[in-house]
């Protein structure tokens, strides 16, 4: 069964001058782990040797500390990936590292790149040899060729040939380089430990490994990091930015703050508006854990309506599991949430959700609860139907995935089988930031897209 949640994306730990540059890498990426759970790696040098280990998988099995003491290096380079472009295969695992002219590039990257296919088209017919179906490794090819004339002047003239989301960091045997997107898409931010630089997808690994917050990324920043300390080269100037929205609603952990808002106070604020918007008559509000459970708070506290935990989530369960017959076909579902039954029974339930995708799980997670005894199951969302897909690094991209991009509310409340379903007004939404509406990107919501797409972009457009 394929599972009514947006996909993660990809997490980005990097760290220059630390003695103990991989072990902080590997907590970073740790800390990291909500971002995706496909595959991790981590990329270490000394300033002359360069050694990577990376798989499949989460990133406590992957690494132990013999394989850390083992990436030896005062640089390193860290990814946990969802993959967005290209298949969840070893080949296309980051950071991805190559060799040219006796020098090593690696990279690590979190978002798509719009344009990734005519610009590969155009290498190949050049002559360049691609090793992954991952639009990351046409950054690097676009910067080998560049090289001749330096590093900074070969990634100014990449940012120039790329279109679509890019937080990303590259590495050199003793340069560490970030870069951001004109549109700032994706969130990337600047930390210090001591000496020694951290640079990272969210705040939240920062405060794991005691790293001070400095600073984000810019849009249109390129930040290098060597010897000589920071140096910051404005490559790109955005014409407006186009922040994620979804990176607040869903994506990012609640703890972290991006784009300048706490994501806890953002979430909670979501709910207090829903009850204006959405006031009802119910016994209790609830969340499926744990999606909903901040907007559920901030509706509860603004209500006056009791909270409950109706549903308990299994916090043993990991993302990979042998997959259940067609008999069991709702064992996915249920394995991470069971109902506490005696606090449902002929109860009426106000249930706060932060998203549907397709429709599916919250259809059978409602059956569960009618057929054991709920008297009343009302839903809202904490953002606006997704009736468009999204081509900047979350994988839906095409509108068959969308419910609400084929029925209307009263058709997806029937199909769910709730009593009743509102959500979140777009306007409201903005109003739970601290950000301008100019400054952000909802394209799934609204369907402007502020960056142009390839229509014959998928995600495995790459492939084959």
């Amino acid at each position: 069964m394929i599972e009514d949640r947006p996909r993660e994306e990809c997490g980005i730990f990097a760290v220059y001058n630390h003695p103990d540059a991989a072990k902080l890498t590997y907590f970073g990426l740790y800390a990291l782990q909500h971002r995706g759970q496909e595959s991790a790696g981590i990329v270490t040098s000394d300033g002359r040797r360069v050694q990577e280990h990376k798989a499949m998988g989460l990133v406590p099995d992957i690494f132990d500390e013999q394989i850390l003491n083992r990436l030896q290096g005062h640089m390193a380079l860290g990814h946990v990936r969802y993959s967005t472009t290209g298949s969840s295969l070893l080949v296309n695992a980051q950071p991805f590292r190559v060799q040219f002219s006796g020098h090593t590039l690696a990279i690590a990257h979190n978002g798509n790149l719009v344009n990734a296919r005519r610009i590969r088209t155009e290498l190949e017919d050049q002559g360049s040899i691609f090793q992954t179906s991952m639009d990351s490794e046409v950054v690097l090819h676009l910067v080998a060729k560049g090289l001749r004339d330096g590093l900074e002047k070969a990634l100014t003239e990449t940012m120039h040939r790329v279109e679509g989301a890019y937080s990303m960091v590259l590495m050199t045997e003793d340069t560490l380089v970030a870069v951001r997107d004109p549109n700032g898409f994706r969130p990337l931010c600047l930390g210090k430990v001591n000496s020694s630089y951290v640079v990272t997808s969210e705040s939240c690994a920062l405060d794991l490994v005691e790293a001070e917050f400095i600073r984000e990324i810019a849009p249109g920043e390129i930040l290098i990091i060597d010897a000589d300390g920071l140096r910051s080269v404005p490559a790109a100037v955005p014409s407006r930015k186009s922040q994620c929205i979804f990176e607040l609603i869903y994506f990012a952990r609640p703890d972290s703050t991006i784009f300048g808002q706490n994501v806890y106070l953002f979430r909670k604020r979501q709910g207090e508006l829903l009850a204006e918007e959405f006031p009802c008559d119910v016994d209790y509000v609830m969340p499926f854990p744990d999606s909903g459970n901040y907007a559920a708070l901030g509706y509860a506290q603004a209500s006056g309506l009791p909270l409950e935990m109706g549903v308990i989530r299994n916090h043993y369960v990991g993302r990979t599991f042998i997959q259940p017959s067609q008999t069991m076909r709702d064992f996915a579902v249920k394995v991470k949430l069971n109902p506490v039954k005696e606090m449902l029974k002929d109860k009426r339930v106000l249930i706060i959700e932060d998203s549907i995708i397709r429709g599916t799980t919250a259809r059978t997670r409602i059956q569960t609860l009618r057929k054991i005894g709920a008297r009343e199951v009302h839903m809202l969302v904490s953002c606006p139907p997704h009736r468009f897909p999204c081509h900047y690094g979350i994988d839906f991209t095409t509108r068959g995935e969308l419910i609400a991009a084929e029925k209307t509310v009263e058709e997806i409340r029937a199909f769910i089988g709730l009593d009743s379903l509102g959500y979140l007004d777009i306007e409201n939404l903005v109003r739970a930031t601290v950000i301008p509406r100019s400054d952000l990107c909802l394209a799934c919501f609204d369907g402007c897209y502020p960056v142009p797409i390839d229509e014959h972009f998928s995600k495995t457009c790459l492939e084959g």
